[in-house]
């Protein structure tokens, strides 16, 4: 068994930013625990320094750890590689823009120790450091969330969690493609607790999950844990069924007062309704159809090009500045 208690999961794109102020908050809350620790720092695959100053940073700090990824595969394939090379019995993961706030982290090993859990979430409980867009969206989410998937699903917990091996060694084994942890971990059913914590602002760098991001992880939440989009389907036909006959209806009852009806307009109108709704329908059954695809190809979600504990790291090109460029 691992010697490590506890493994820290850091996904990271273009932080370079938000790396010192990471460190800075960050080791001392580790160091504070009195345990053997690692952290496994994901390189997502960044264009700016973010993988050199981790280096810089691991020579004076032997338990950073860089999983470097060969190319932007996405923050839950990061974390996903993250969980997969840690080593410790309990594992939390946390992102680095340090609106989460390391010092939990000693609050949610106690409370899984003393209480016996397998699993701990951060649950925000003040966001006021958000913008209002931001606030909304996210309680319109997890409130669709908990109706689409169950009760289970706290609300207002992201990705900032506590594993214990046995939650990791489950996931590890799941055949999922495109895993939103958020969901995922709350259906395994292991004993779970809550920590909650106040929201602070981004320390530096830009936000990685503009709005594109936002909707494209509700769809895999819903697609990955829920028919409904394709029961939307099945009740778009229905409506459009429904509307047809009522047309049908109107029309004969029209044609037996003796009013002409314009032949034309009304037959555009049905072939353009149904031809919209075929369309939708085709559309949602695509997106399943292609989310099997995947599965059958089991290509990795994610590829790592190296890992800082068990070899050296090819040189890293240093970026040029402004008076070296031609």
């Amino acid at each position: 068994m691992s010697s490590i208690v506890l493994s820290v999961v850091v996904p990271m794109y273009n932080e370079e930013a938000v790396i010192p102020a990471l460190i800075e908050r960050l080791r001392p809350a580790l160091d504070g625990l009195g345990v053997s620790y690692e952290v496994v720092a994901v390189d997502d695959g960044s264009a700016d320094r973010t993988a050199q100053l981790l280096f810089e940073h691991g020579r004076t700090w032997p338990e950073l750890r860089l999983v470097k990824l060969r190319h932007n595969s996405g923050h839950q394939a990061a974390l996903t590689a993250g969980l997969h090379r840690s080593l410790g019995e309990w594992v939390v993961s946390i992102d680095a823009d340090l609106q989460d706030p390391p010092e939990t982290i000693a609050e949610m090993l106690s409370t899984a120790r003393e209480h016996g859990l397998d699993v701990v979430y951060g649950v925000r409980s003040d966001r006021s450091t958000d913008t209002f867009f931001k606030r909304h969206t996210a309680g319109a989410y997890y409130k669709l969330m908990r109706r689409m998937v169950g009760a289970d699903v706290p609300s207002q917990a992201g990705d900032f969690r506590l594993l214990s091996r046995e939650v990791v060694d489950v996931l590890k084994v799941l055949p999922e493609r495109t895993p939103v942890y958020r969901l995922l971990v709350p259906s395994l059913g292991f004993s779970s607790g809550k920590v909650a914590y106040a929201r602070e602002k981004r320390a530096a760098g830009e936000t990685k999950y503009p709005l594109r991001k936002m909707v494209a992880l509700a769809w895999d939440s819903a697609a990955n844990f829920s028919a409904a989009p394709l029961r939307i389907a099945t009740w778009l036909g229905a409506i459009a069924f429904a509307a047809c006959i009522a047309l049908m209806i109107f029309g004969v009852v029209v044609y037996s007062n003796g009013t002409v009806i314009p032949g034309w307009t009304s037959l555009f109108l049905a072939v353009l309704l149904l031809s919209a709704v075929q369309l939708i329908c085709l559309g949602l059954l695509g997106e399943y159809v292609a989310r099997i695809y995947k599965t059958v190809q089991n290509r990795p979600t994610f590829h790592i090009g190296f890992d800082s504990a068990t070899a050296e790291p090819p040189a890293i090109p240093q970026q040029r500045t402004a008076a070296g460029a031609r």
